[in-house]
């Protein structure tokens, strides 16, 4: 792990709220292709499709499915990917938040809009990670992140992707989802190849390009949280939901739902 996870790649975590870590998830590419085609002909409750009737292609995601699919628990449970989040995040823990699989079949031209992941969770806390990983070659089609997005202080207004409707009714205490092409951000993006992954902070803002290649891009991408990190009361249903949860404002998320991954269980 001291060979994959190199101080350059902490550092950038750290300040540009985006690290790229090659082949970290080689070894489970037939895994999740395999797990990612059975979510596909077997989806769960929170799958969705991306795409309005007259929109070509097929934009499919679905999330929270660890536990139903071998493969993604597999993959999730790896020592060393989860070591590799803990050195990332600074954290001496790391617990589990969801799975999220996208699926852009070839000559879907919707773009993934510009957003970031934390509004939408019931996450609050500065230790955050996600992992993206294709398990196809991507160039075009590859995420694309803003540099010390994560640091702005201010939320991303999030929206739905679909209709691009405000997720909750109160919008103050949010930011407007700015256009880092047309105000000339600094856009981190990289071909990749499969198991490759970039990890990248929660309120890192990120989307992606439609795939107007012949080939499929599938992409599978896995939500962490660190020590500081416990549950935050939003104005409206939350992205994954995750209905009944009980749990209150400023507690740590319940780790039967959750589960602690780092340090491993011996």
């Amino acid at each position: 792990m001291n060979e994959i996870i190199s101080k350059k790649m902490i550092d950038d975590f750290q300040e540009l709220g985006v690290s790229f870590i090659p082949k970290l998830f080689k070894k489970h590419i037939d895994n999740l292709r395999k797990g990612i085609e059975f979510n596909i002909q077997n989806p769960g409750p929170y799958a969705a499709e991306n795409l309005l009737k007259h929109e070509k292609g097929r934009f499919f995601d679905d999330y929270c499915n660890w536990n139903r699919i071998p493969e993604f628990e597999k993959t999730i449970f790896d020592n060393d990917i989860i070591t590799a989040a803990a050195k990332l995040m600074q954290s001496q823990t790391v617990q589990l938040f969801h799975d999220h699989v996208l699926v852009k079949e070839p000559g879907t031209s919707k773009d993934t809009p510009w957003h970031s992941d934390g509004p939408y969770y019931f996450v609050n806390g500065q230790k955050t990670l996600s992992f993206w990983v294709p398990l196809d070659p991507v160039k075009s089609a590859s995420l694309r992140m803003v540099a010390k997005s994560h640091k702005w202080g201010k939320q991303v207004l999030p929206t739905k992707w679909l209709t691009q409707e405000n997720f909750y009714e109160e919008t103050d205490q949010f930011m407007s989802i700015p256009n880092p092409d047309l105000e000339e951000m600094d856009i981190l993006e990289y071909q990749m190849e499969p198991g490759d992954a970039v990890a990248f902070h929660f309120e890192t803002l990120h989307g992606s390009r439609g795939n107007n290649t012949k080939n499929r891009r599938r992409a599978f991408s896995l939500r962490l949280i660190g020590d500081d990190a416990c549950f935050i009361e939003r104005s409206g249903k939350t992205s994954p939901p995750f209905p009944n949860h009980g749990m209150k404002n400023g507690e740590k998320l319940r780790t039967d739902w959750f589960p602690i991954l780092y340090p491993p269980c011996s």
